[in-house]
């Protein structure tokens, strides 16, 4: 284009759109079509399963933890995007018949369902060949064509599309039903809850989010994409976390019929943070010494949270759940990069910005208060 060699993503593009459309012509045809693709996806992954356990080879699990338990959970925090659906679910409450029950119960069994699939579906890819060879971008499709099964790996190529779609399609789902919610709260303008007289669908947000989602889909890396997706869901977990301890201290808070079970964690917390403490300056000193470099700010950052929110539990006797949900997460946060970090903090500035521009002096909770 005059001279400039430009590249376009446009499959990413025509899927986003196509999935934006379904999202906002209704809820009832959102459910059908992410129906259809999970048991499509079901039905590929149970292939994989049954079909790689007679082509897994035990010596490719040895040794079994290749870079420890530090490897693990920086694994961990670059795909934890993977688990951003569940939280996903609690945006359609207003689509749910009876949300106290079934929203909770829907996460609780669909986290342990999916978990147990990634678990499986890990020690077939690794078992089948070496770990070493499955950084690509369809490792599913890799281990057959290794086998010489190309047309089963033709099959799980397409279904790959399939899958890459149903996630897309959940968080489309819920993205614009969060933007209603603020909106209905006053933290944004009133056209975010704008709802659709035909479809009942909230039509500005929806298309909105389309835009934002199909746009930076035409040119952005994948990884980046990923990890700022990874670090944004483990930051949203990090603010449920503390969110509820905050609801735990509040006399007056509205009655629900689910409720986080509260174990006090007044002395585990500080315990966990001194064993934490002693059994790094024993196993790995270098680690303290990592932090005060420009990759280690962000383990830095999370051993001053930790310490923070130790002595915050020992004075307030928090609930344990909570505070190992948002340590967890916070130290998962930690594994990712400087310059991801830095991407995150850029995103967020921007966040803040609309908030003290606009949300903060407009928020209904605020008018109440005044």
């Amino acid at each position: 284009m005059g001279g400039l060699r430009m590249i376009f993503d446009l499959p990413a593009f025509g899927i986003v759109a196509l999935i934006t459309y379904v999202v906002f012509i209704g809820m009832k045809e959102s459910r059908a079509l992410t129906n259809t693709l999970v048991i499509i996806k079901l039905a590929v992954i149970f292939l994989i399963i049954v079909l790689g356990a007679y082509y897994v080879n035990p010596e490719n699990w040895s040794p079994f933890t290749q870079n420890g338990f530090t490897g693990i959970l920086k694994g961990v925090s670059a795909v934890f995007f993977a688990y951003i659906g569940f939280d996903a679910i609690s945006t359609t409450a207003e689509e749910c018949k009876n949300p106290q029950r079934d929203l909770p119960r829907a996460m609780i069994y669909a986290l342990l369902i999916c978990t147990a699939l990634y678990v499986v579906l890990a020690l077939i890819l690794t078992g089948m060949v070496s770990y070493s060879k499955l950084n690509v971008g369809d490792p599913l499709a890799l281990i057959f064509e290794e086998r010489g099964l190309k047309f089963v790996a033709g099959i799980v190529a397409v279904s790959a599309i399939v899958a890459t779609a149903s996630v897309l399609l959940v968080f489309q789902l819920g993205q614009p039903r969060i933007w209603m919610s603020m909106s209905r709260d006053g933290l944004l303008p009133k056209v975010f809850s704008k709802i659709h007289p035909r479809y009942k669908t909230p039509s500005f947000s929806t298309i909105l989010t389309g835009l934002c989602v199909a746009i930076p889909a035409l040119f952005l890396n994948l990884d980046v994409v990923i990890s700022l997706t990874s670090i944004g869901t483990l930051f949203a977990f990090v603010l449920v976390c503390a969110g509820v301890l905050v609801l735990q201290n509040m006399p007056d808070r509205p009655v629900s019929k689910f409720r986080v079970p509260y174990v006090n964690a007044q002395y585990i917390g500080i315990s966990l943070l001194i064993t934490a403490l002693i059994l790094t300056a024993v196993f790995a000193p270098q680690h303290f010494m990592n932090c005060l470099t420009k990759e280690g700010l962000p383990m830095l950052l999370f051993w001053l949270v930790a310490v923070w929110v130790a002595i915050l539990t020992w004075l307030r006797k928090y609930s344990l759940i909570p505070v190992l949900g948002l340590m967890s997460c916070f130290y998962l946060m930690a594994q990712e990069s400087h310059t991801n970090w830095l991407r995150f903090l850029i995103w967020l500035v921007v966040g803040l910005s609309i908030y003290f521009l606009y949300g903060r002096k407009n928020s209904k909770l605020n008018l109440q208060n005044k």
